[in-house]
């Protein structure tokens, strides 16, 4: 495929990142620092970001952590549990320490064991959200054992998610990281205020990745890669040109030895390769002039934040991704890992 052989637009962020703590934070925060000027920051760290005062502090690590002279914008999360202080989460808001609250279902994914049981007994706390415009990110899957694990994510649009939208319909609410035919075609058919963030391996990569001659545990994340439907579905949604679809890249970095092991953590590190892993999917798709609007408009439009000023370039180039990283922390595994993707960020 043929086109441009450079890509500026206007300068990005990323919606959804895992950035981690002490010396994993420190390892990982320039790669993300360095494609994005904003990014809504996870609270799942152990213990989990529960009150503003937590956020704050994490706030701080995240800034004494960057590399010097970076602008880059750590917007904050509070982690949601079935005792959250609705008065605490609206005075952390006003104060602007948080962006946004998460909901995770208990045990739904790294670090989540502290998560909302029952999603009902948070709806004094949501309904205090949406009077006060406050974003809801959520992990979109049941965790009972009884759903397939390549289910858990619609059935918990039916169960979950669709009630939640009718009881509160006013909530500002992003579906995170969708992998299914059906979350998209819920996003599609809700109000203008849900919207959804969509990963580079997402669309990308399907669940064959995970068993591609033998137990890939770099390729497995939660939620877990769907059938080629489902793939196919989401860079649809990503390219059409919708407002409700942004850029979110969950990156989610783990010590290569924590991956490899006999019960391996879920997470893919994609931040090094970002903005090139979507703009290799929308070159494919045709839709590189739709770029710009998923990566760096959509998204601060929708939490009412200004658009970035200053632009990033991509260039036409064959970069090949090393097979591993070495850094202070541990070593680490990128996404596309020994493969060679053709866009290179300039900066």
């Amino acid at each position: 495929m043929t086109g441009p052989d450079k890509l500026t637009i206007r300068r990005p962020d990323d919606w959804h990142v895992h950035l981690r703590d002490g010396v994993m934070l420190k390892s990982v925060v320039a790669y993300t620092s360095r494609q994005f000027a904003r990014a809504i920051v996870m609270p799942n760290l152990s213990p989990p970001v529960t009150d503003s005062a937590a956020a704050a502090a994490y706030r701080e690590r995240i800034l004494a952590a960057l590399p010097e002279g970076s602008d880059f914008a750590p917007l904050m999360t509070c982690y949601l549990t079935d005792n959250t202080d609705a008065d605490d989460l609206a005075t952390g808001h006003a104060q602007g320490i948080f962006t946004a609250a998460k909901l995770y279902p208990a045990n739904a994914t790294t670090n989540s064991a502290h998560g909302v049981t029952d999603v009902v007994r948070l709806y004094p706390v949501l309904e205090r959200m949406a009077e006060i415009g406050m974003p809801l990110l959520v992990h979109g899957e049941v965790t009972s054992p009884e759903i397939d694990v390549f289910d858990r994510e619609a059935v918990f649009i039916e169960r979950v998610l669709a009630p939640l939208v009718q009881q509160i319909p006013s909530l500002k609410l992003v579906f995170e990281h969708i992998t299914t035919a059906q979350a998209v075609a819920f996003v599609d058919e809700a109000g203008d205020n849900v919207a959804a963030t969509i990963t580079p391996q997402h669309l990308l990569i399907n669940r064959n990745a995970i068993f591609a001659g033998g137990l890939r545990p770099h390729a497995y994340c939660l939620p877990v890669a769907k059938r080629e439907q489902h793939r196919l579905a989401l860079r649809k949604a990503a390219t059409s040109g919708s407002a409700k679809y942004f850029l979110g890249t969950d990156t989610a970095p783990h010590a290569r030895e924590r991956k490899e092991m006999d019960c391996g953590c879920a997470g893919i590190f994609n931040a090094p390769y970002a903005l090139e892993s979507y703009a290799t999917v929308f070159e494919e798709e045709g839709a590189l002039d739709k770029l710009e609007a998923f990566a760096s408009e959509n998204g601060p439009r929708f939490y009412g934040l200004p658009l970035n000023e200053g632009s990033v370039t991509l260039e036409r180039r064959k970069v090949d991704v090393p097979a591993s990283i070495a850094t202070e922390a541990a070593e680490l595994v990128p996404f596309h890992a020994g493969e060679t993707i053709g866009w290179r960020f300039v900066g």
